[in-house]
């Protein structure tokens, strides 16, 4: 007994020391993180200096050169980019699009992104042909030339009622604790890529009826444009000028088209492109780890963004936040167990892209041996198709990466991780953020989110979260759209969001042992074998 005694009075004089100091950095952290935040300089640099960061256009180059210097400035080490084909690169001078027919109103529009300029002045009537689908062509063959092609439907947003702001309650939170039960249905996404080249189809149409110019309606009311296009492939974007314009402008196109005469307007959209380099870059730096052998922890954020407002909640939020963990955990001395990987991902608008070159570079190859990694083409069919190539075949770097943590929900607090369908990390989770209970971020759900950086870490089995976020007016207002700027920042939630990620990062890189994963993905039965496919033409 007393030998019994004496060797756990010794294991615990071993442990203790190894207790406190990691409670020692955790006071260190949340010191650094919550005294001495440099969270919203970093944003606002971002945001105000750099300005909108789309995929391959001159403003996401001044970012990834930015970003890189900060990340050296603050110690890290093995900084650089790491590239992946995407296409051509785009940005706006100036736009203008007025109504000038019945009266002068100027209005609220956008240049859809990756389409040409007018190079100078367009004035033409415009012509309401809502066109939805392919077959939806045939309605108006005869009818567009030398028109302005307005092809949304003109129908009011619905009156909301949902506040624009919200914090989550902890029934809300509670909600997203139930198991949901994955499903496979391949038809669904055969559907989805055939209509990827109706875009394409579109635009061929309308050039070959003569055309000039095409107009949509924003998706939200209250004066707020997005802009969003997907043909940026070198070959593939589109021939015809095309703006969104918002949604009360355009709803009185729509209405003195109907009564007669068509008003007129004048469109100039200066536009340019840039095809000095067709390959998009992820931004990686890193705080060593003691042990060689552990592998690393990771956690990202997209730098890129849409061009409307600044890209700020989308996400200059979660790039700042991911910076600032670094700064953080390197200002307080802290030495890891397991290298701690910081990204910046490129091409997350357009698909997702950066972070799924990234898991073909490093972790997994998807599809028949042979077969190349996911490159060329449209960034949405690379998207819908990923996750329906067999086999998974694990890279040598596979077993490397221990945990990936993403942050890409405006700049709301964290109020915990979503457990992505695995039950064995919820007790590590809970541990993990227990020091941070009282800031509000201790929740620990089961359920899956998806639509952002993760996800593709998930789909070959590599143990990739997501955070979960107040949505404050992510994504009721400020979601890619025109008033996406640093106002909208919330300075409180985001220095409390970029210490809780140190803490979490501290706690991965340093745990024993590596998260549990679940069983590497093997092509699914489908969920429904009785189901009948539709037609989504």
């Amino acid at each position: 007994m007393r030998h019994l005694l004496l060797t756990a009075t010794a294991i615990a004089a071993i442990a203790l020391p190894a207790q406190a100091q990691d409670r020692a950095a955790t006071n260190r952290i949340i010191d650094e993180g919550l005294n001495r935040s440099q969270v919203m300089v970093t944003a606002q640099h971002l945001t105000d200096v750099i300005g909108p960061r789309m995929t391959n256009s001159p403003a996401m180059r001044k970012a990834e050169g930015w970003t890189q210097a900060k990340f050296s400035e603050w110690g890290l080490k093995n900084v650089h980019k790491e590239g992946f084909p995407f296409g051509r690169g785009w940005s706006i001078e100036r736009s203008s699009v007025r109504m000038v027919t019945p009266r002068v109103v100027q209005l609220t529009a956008i240049p859809v992104a990756w389409t040409p300029a007018t190079n100078g002045a367009i004035t033409a009537p415009v012509v309401v042909a809502p066109i939805e689908r392919e077959r939806d062509f045939a309605k108006y063959r005869g009818q567009l030339s030398g028109k302005i092609v307005m092809i949304t439907q003109p129908e009011p947003a619905r009156d909301g009622t949902e506040p624009d702001f919200k914090r989550l309650t902890g029934d809300d939170i509670g909600k997203l604790d139930q198991y949901r039960q994955p499903t496979y249905d391949p038809a669904s996404a055969d559907r989805r890529m055939k209509r990827l080249d109706y875009a394409k189809k579109l635009d061929a149409f309308l050039k070959s009826e003569g055309a000039v110019a095409v107009a949509s309606m924003s998706y939200r009311d209250g004066k707020l444009i997005h802009g969003e296009g997907y043909l940026f492939g070198v070959g593939e974007t589109p021939s015809l000028p095309q703006v969104q314009i918002a949604q009360e402008d355009y709803l009185r196109l729509a209405r003195l088209a109907k009564i007669g005469p068509a008003p007129t307007l004048e469109i100039v959209s200066d536009v340019r492109f840039d095809d000095s380099d067709a390959n998009a870059y992820n931004i990686i730096a890193e705080i060593p780890g003691t042990d060689p052998k552990a592998g690393y922890v990771m956690a990202g954020a997209h730098l890129d963004s849409w061009v409307a407002g600044d890209g700020a909640t989308d996400n200059g939020a979660g790039s700042a936040m991911i910076m600032e963990a670094a700064r953080i955990i390197a200002a307080s001395g802290i030495r890891p167990k397991r290298t701690i990987r910081f990204a910046l991902w490129s091409g997350e608008e357009q698909g997702i892209l950066g972070s799924m070159a990234y898991v073909e570079q490093h972790l997994a190859h998807r599809g028949p041996a042979g077969s190349e990694d996911a490159k060329g083409g449209n960034g949405m069919q690379r998207y819908y198709g990923y996750t329906d190539r067999w086999p998974i075949t694990p890279k040598a770097g596979y077993g490397d990466l221990a945990a990936y943590f993403n942050i890409d929900n405006g700049s709301g607090k964290l109020r915990g991780l979503y457990a992505e369908g695995n039950p064995a990390v919820v007790p590590i989770f809970r541990e993990w953020l227990a020091p941070y209970a009282s800031m509000g971020a201790g929740n620990v759900v089961i359920r899956p989110t998806g639509g952002t950086d993760h996800v593709f870490m998930q789909s070959v089995g590599v143990p990739g979260f997501q955070f979960i976020q107040d949505p404050l007016d992510y994504g009721s207002r400020t979601h890619h759209s025109s008033i996406d700027t640093f106002d909208h920042l919330k300075a409180e939630d985001m220095r409390q969001a970029s210490t809780v990620l140190a803490g979490v990062l501290v706690s991965a890189a340093n745990a024993k042992d590596p998260l549990p994963r679940m069983p590497l993905p093997t092509k699914p039965v489908v969920t429904d074998p009785f189901a009948y496919s539709q037609d989504d033409d």
